[in-house]
């Protein structure tokens, strides 16, 4: 018997070791302030955006900062993760740094993390002490929409920043391309929690958008040349003759304007600049002098402008000026 209690006594002290090993172990790797902020950048790997916010605890006040990319489909692409240091400060609040990649770009990513109490009485917990979100300022210029990660936005107003919050780090691609408005790929990353990082898209017109217009304007343009008149109404182009007219005025577009466009003065609005086209009139007129009659059959100068705003369901509105 006595031997029989030693030797449980052996494996009993054993065992007691060995656990106690493991929970030291474990509060210095998965259970330490840089195993609870690696949990979360995992998270972000995963594309767990659920998980990422339930351990980057309460959400920021940010003003009026949108939510939108707080989801998984905007959550950017994440890799080599690396605990580069985890350094605790006299009152226990740790600075967490990791090494990072996204989207081709490289970066560190410095956490302030606070021990927030223990987990069955052994394990370490913890808690953002600072949040690991940041904001991403989008300014969209001479329009509203456009893309973050895929994720299609709408901007309260152009040519303004509209902040929205962000898990960091990551790269977030900025982006535009609808039937009439484009925009080339810009990337910013957000490295640092709590930082404010600035994106601005630019919104261009599309082949289709300045097509659209020229079909458009090509069409206004061939009503007016239907007017029997030597002055059509509402229209860029007229000839006025100081001989009496025998025939009907004929007139035909001899030259369209080559529609251009550009920003316009008003918030969601393009202008086609003055532009040169011509018309050609053709009509008989009698001389008041000595009676004679004669043709004028002449191109007849002209610019137009114009200023195109959106309608929905793609349709768009198109003033002369």
């Amino acid at each position: 018997m006595r031997r029989e209690f030693i030797i449980l006594s052996v494996v009993a002290a054993v065992v007691v070791a060995a656990f106690g090993v493991t929970v030291l172990a474990l509060n210095a790797t998965l259970y330490s302030a840089g195993g609870f902020v690696r949990g979360y950048l995992d998270s972000l790997v995963r594309h767990d955006a659920d998980g990422a916010l339930e351990l980057a605890g309460a959400i920021p006040a940010a003003g009026d900062a949108s939510r939108d990319l707080l989801v998984a489909g905007a959550l950017p692409q994440l890799g080599d993760l690396e605990l580069v240091s985890d350094t605790a400060d006299a009152q226990g609040t740790h600075r967490v740094v990791y090494s990072f990649t996204s989207e081709g770009r490289s970066g560190q990513s410095t956490f302030t993390v606070r021990q927030q109490g223990t987990f069955l009485g052994l394990f370490t917990t913890w808690a953002f002490e600072s949040s690991p979100l940041a904001v991403l300022q989008i300014t969209p210029q001479h329009g509203t929409g456009f893309t973050a990660n895929g994720v299609q936005l709408d901007a309260a107003e152009q040519d303004r920043p509209s902040p929205y919050l962000v898990f960091a780090p990551g790269t977030y691609e900025l982006s535009a391309d609808s039937l009439y408005l484009q925009a080339k790929t810009v990337s910013v990353t957000a490295s640092q929690p709590g930082a404010a990082v600035i994106g601005t898209v630019i919104l261009e017109p599309t082949d289709a958008f300045t097509a659209q217009v020229q079909k458009e304007v090509n069409g206004y343009l061939d009503e007016c040349a239907t007017q029997t008149v030597l002055l059509p109404t509402g229209c860029p182009f007229g000839e006025q003759v100081s001989n009496r007219i025998v025939t009907t005025p004929a007139w035909s577009i001899a030259r369209y304007p080559k529609v251009t466009l550009q920003p316009g003065s008003d918030p969601g609005t393009w202008l086609m600049p003055a532009t040169p086209a011509a018309a050609h009139l053709v009509v008989d007129v009698r001389s008041l002098f000595d009676g004679s009659v004669s043709t004028f059959d002449e191109d007849v100068q002209f610019s137009s402008s114009f200023v195109v705003s959106f309608l929905p369901d793609d349709q768009l509105l198109i003033r002369g000026l």
